[in-house]
């Protein structure tokens, strides 16, 4: 088989250019001992050696030899093929002189992004708890889930790899130090499905969107700051295409299913353009990765008082519940997506919910019924659909509760609507089904409805799975009508 290609921003960072002809195979840093690679997929194993040399990958399920060449750079790429899933194997690449990856499994591999709240571990931030996380910690060991973490970066320009890491067997100790979101979602899908399971957790505490997104993408939006070469970095996770030159474009191209993202929080000012952001994204990664629309899953971000936090903004598009409705809209439009609502497990003393169980199963949730179609249970959270107007009354029809909703019997108190005036109203709102009948007596004609519109707030609206309803508005009016 002869040398593949990859797109060019993972082969301009494969290796360095100080290759030396008595150079030995050397595979990227994503590839070592305790890997899993996709189930019955064409796979890319990439490295380094000296120009021109002759390369062999052969698997130890089927033994058969895949070989390329090393470019005049001394990089390779070669795809080889997975059977169904399985393991211990060993991975044995050489070129005369092999190198043998042992413990390697074949399973499901999604990879976990974002920032803090995706990054922060099951063992929690100092004086940040995660509820239940340490009986979950003591019952971690498992074999047929492996761990693999990024480690964090920041460049202005690509990197020629990642930096050295490890793929760690699921064990107390592994786990503690692991993506918490992460974890729960991968412990689920296991459990569910009996394979092996491999997470990639390449996330960034407080990192923007636009730092995960290359220079060429960010051209369609000019109001955003792309550094040079040169430039100092300010700040290292917010300043624009420095970590997908650090971290994510050296991870672009391996084999995975999905990938799950939490992040949002430190784009919150900037609802609308977030939206458009998410959307090129998401586009622009399942372009470089080459295996289509792979299933893409997010976190809602949850309620949070975000004016504690400076300069204290309060108010009109500082309303985080327009990034939440962003996001909201966006699982709509981005194929084959999925977004997790976490309106229940907000807090507002703090950014980072104690609950981290809930947005890694709800994500969980999504990719059984979604991507690995298990039927029995739901996954996705009722959303608003359409709403019709009656005289005074607004009915507010939802989509994904075949069951209905629920309030749990508890009264709801944070519907708003609005006649024309754009003034809205704290409104009467009566669940009926599949909808919600919303009304008020200031309002004898209603033009708009929201729901648990605030920057903090505490959901009341589910389905009768349990699964919450995210906050919403029927309008699209400017930022500043509250």
């Amino acid at each position: 088989m002869k040398t593949l290609r990859l797109p060019l921003c993972l082969c301009a960072v494969l290796c360095p250019f100080f290759i030396t002809a008595n150079a030995q195979v050397k595979p990227a840093n994503l590839f070592t001992d305790g890997m899993v690679l996709q189930q019955k997929a064409t796979v890319p194993v990439w490295g380094c050696d000296k120009a021109g040399a002759k390369i062999s990958i052969v698997g130890s399920w089927d033994k058969k030899a895949y070989t390329g060449t090393a470019d005049a750079s001394g990089k390779f790429i070669i795809k080889i093929n997975t059977p169904a899933y399985g393991g211990p194997f060993t991975l044995t690449i050489s070129d005369g002189k092999p190198v043998v990856l042992k413990d390697v499994l074949i399973g499901e591999v999604w990879i976990c992004t974002g920032q803090s709240n995706m990054e922060m571990p099951m063992k929690g931030f100092k004086g940040q708890p995660i509820i239940g996380s340490n009986e979950a910690i003591v019952a971690s060991a498992n074999k047929n889930i492996h761990l693999f973490t990024v480690p964090r970066g920041s460049t202005t320009t690509l990197q020629t790899d990642i930096k050295p890491s490890q793929w760690l067997e699921a064990s107390p100790e592994s786990v503690s130090n692991f993506s918490a979101t992460g974890y729960y979602f991968g412990r689920l899908i296991n459990k569910m499905l009996n394979v092996p399971v491999g997470l990639i957790n390449c996330s960034y505490s407080g990192s923007s969107i636009q730092a995960w997104m290359d220079p060429e993408t960010l051209k369609a939006f000019p109001e955003i700051k792309v550094p040079a070469p040169a430039d100092s970095i300010k700040d290292k996770s917010r300043t624009a295409t420095t970590l997908y030159n650090a971290m994510i474009s050296a991870v672009y191209g391996y084999g995975i299913k999905g990938a799950i993202w939490y992040q949002g929080e430190s784009n919150y000012t900037e609802p609308a353009q977030y939206q458009k952001l998410l959307e090129t994204m998401v586009a622009k990664w399942r372009s470089v990765w080459g295996i289509g629309d792979f299933p893409f899953y997010y976190c809602q971000i949850a309620p949070y008082d975000y004016a504690q936090l400076p300069p204290y903004n309060k108010g009109g598009k500082y309303n985080s519940a327009f990034l939440r409705d962003a996001q909201r809209v966006e699982a709509d439009k981005i194929p084959n997506s999925g977004m997790a609502v976490l309106m229940d497990i907000g807090q507002q003393g703090t950014i980072h919910p104690f609950h981290k169980e809930e947005g890694g199963t709800r994500l969980a949730y999504l990719a059984l019924v979604k991507t690995y179609g298990v039927k029995g249970f739901s996954g996705v959270s009722p959303s608003y659909e359409s709403m019709t107007v009656k005289g005074s009354v607004a009915n507010i029809k939802f989509k994904d509760c075949v069951n209905g909703l629920t309030s749990y019997l508890k009264e709801l108190t944070t519907f708003e609507v609005s006649g024309a005036d754009k003034h809205f109203y704290p409104a009467k709102a009566i669940i009926s089904g599949s909808s919600v009948n919303v009304s008020s007596d200031q309002v004898k004609e209603p033009v708009a409805v929201r729901y648990a519109f605030r920057d903090f707030v505490v959901g009341e609206l589910f389905g009768t799975d349990g699964l919450p309803v995210s906050s919403f508005r029927t309008d699209d009016w400017d930022y500043n009508v509250q």
